[in-house]
């Protein structure tokens, strides 16, 4: 208990300092707009964070798969030597920065990949107060009311930005929304993946962005309350019971042999798996989405949305120290 009260505190002060930092300028910065890059045969993107094995994926997709003629991921900065080594040569990127500075004006766009997500919002802060698009990788933060102010501040300089899961933006999650739509009401939802309360990586919040977000795809309504019920004995399954403003109750359970994420419905007719009837695409909807978004400057994604998903986790977290149900404050 302890040691989740320390995380609790932890990142209460983490969000009060992003929040300082993020005070909005009186003039506003000139953007580097997609598709103004005089002189670069490609559009360059540049990774903050390489602890992460998407960084790896990232270069591997631009730059030796090419799924994106036209864009090439160039610039990488590691938290530490080893892990922006690694990310260059498994990722085939060309350019290991010291600092994140040095790609300032280099970049048209930015992908913040750190597995503390708490970083994150301080690392893109000032790209994106530069105008340079710029996808978060989950989890976006770990405070709705820093994420409200970051989100506010992009949206008011005209910066493009967006976060999702991957697994909840996605052609298979579309489709099971569809299918939902032909569903008579549905009274509750269970879903089973991968989530660690003790993560080093943010608790809750590293994994259990994949359980909640699909939840907020998939349904209209905002979730409003959440708790979690913990299983003292570690090698057992724990779960979490969310309520929507509707009164539809969705239950998490986290599973701990296997990687995955399943759901299942109730219905009038019983209950039944939802899973989609599509074959796996490549690339994805994250990534084409997030592409289409460095190009155009489209969100795929409303700010509302973003801060909604963190809401729902940071009530999830408070619940786990304080084993009450917590209301989702947005």
């Amino acid at each position: 208990m302890t040691n989740r009260r320390s995380f609790l505190e932890k990142i209460g002060k983490g969000a009060a300092l992003s929040t300082l930092a993020l005070s909005i300028p009186s003039t506003l910065f000139s953007q580097l707009k997609p598709g103004k890059s005089p002189g670069l045969k490609n559009k360059i993107i540049g990774i903050i964070g390489a602890e992460n094995s998407h960084t790896i994926g990232f270069g591997k997709m631009f730059n030796v798969d090419k799924k994106f003629p036209g864009w090439e991921v160039k610039y990488v900065w590691g938290e530490k030597e080893e892990f922006a080594q690694n990310a260059k040569t498994k990722g085939s990127i060309p350019v290991i920065v010291k600092d994140p500075s040095e790609m300032m004006g280099k970049i048209d766009a930015l992908i913040v990949d750190h597995r503390y997500g708490d970083l994150h919002l301080d690392a893109a802060l000032p790209f994106v107060k530069k105008g340079i698009p710029t996808f978060i990788d989950k989890p976006f933060c770990y405070s709705s009311a820093a994420a409200r102010t970051f989100l506010e501040m992009a949206r008011t300089l005209g910066t493009p930005v967006t976060s999702y899961s991957s697994i909840a933006h996605s052609y298979a999650t579309d489709d099971m929304r569809s299918q939902l739509a032909g569903m008579k009401e549905v009274n509750q939802i269970t879903s089973y993946g991968k989530a660690d309360i003790n993560s080093i990586y943010g608790g809750f919040f590293f994994y259990g962005v994949h359980l909640v977000e699909p939840l907020i795809y998939l349904f209209d309504e905002k979730i409003v309350s959440a708790r979690f019920n913990l299983n003292e004995k570690e090698n057992l399954n724990s779960s979490a019971s969310l309520i929507f403003e509707n009164g539809r109750m969705a239950t998490l359970v986290i599973t701990t042999k296997k990687y995955g994420w399943q759901n299942f419905v109730e219905t009038d007719e019983g209950v039944v798996e939802l899973k989609s009837r599509i074959k796996p695409v490549d690339p994805d909807k994250n990534y084409v989405d997030m592409v289409n978004m460095f190009s155009t400057g489209k969100e795929p994604r409303s700010h509302e949305s973003i801060i909604h998903g963190i809401a729902v986790l940071e009530a999830i977290q408070k619940s786990i120290v304080s084993g009450n149900w917590e209301s989702v404050v947005l």
